[in-house]
């Protein structure tokens, strides 16, 4: 044992700290991973046991408060592209079939023939005119 250098075993270490970091997708190992990386490079620039102990706390320590809140603000962001239903919402449509509040219309959305209804129940709107669509309410489109 004596034989191996100490940055083969931080090496060995951060490898070991690689494993979790792929079985349970937390990237606080992958952090710590670094963390031994950086304490071996201390190692093999001839630092003692007791510094290549700091550089590993120091260097993982760093970047657990810095990357985390990093990473927590970031998948906490709505994606920019909106997507299905939610693509719909805000955009123009035209009317085919006389639509009011009781959600007999129809309309045409992004090419697709829609059912729709009126938000404001004692508006109604003919066949020709543009509408607006404010939200999706399963296969209802809901339109000013």
């Amino acid at each position: 044992m004596n034989d191996i250098d100490a940055w083969v075993w931080w090496l060995v270490g951060a490898a070991a700290l690689g494993i979790p970091l792929v079985v349970t997708a937390m990237p606080e190992f992958g952090m710590l991973a670094v963390g031994a990386v950086a304490a071996a490079i201390g190692a093999g620039l001839g630092l003692g046991a007791v510094a290549q102990v700091l550089v590993f706390i120091v260097v993982s320590v760093a970047l657990i408060a810095v990357v985390r809140p990093i990473a927590a603000r970031h998948s906490a962001q709505r994606p920019q592209l909106a997507t299905g239903v939610d693509a719909l919402k805000g955009k123009q449509a035209v009317v085919l079939e006389r639509v009011d509040g009781s959600g007999n219309g129809r309309i045409k959305l992004a090419g697709e023939i829609w059912s729709a209804r009126s938000l404001d129940t004692d508006r109604a709107y003919e066949v020709g005119e543009e509408v607006d669509v404010v939200d999706i309410e399963g296969a209802t489109a809901i339109v000013i």
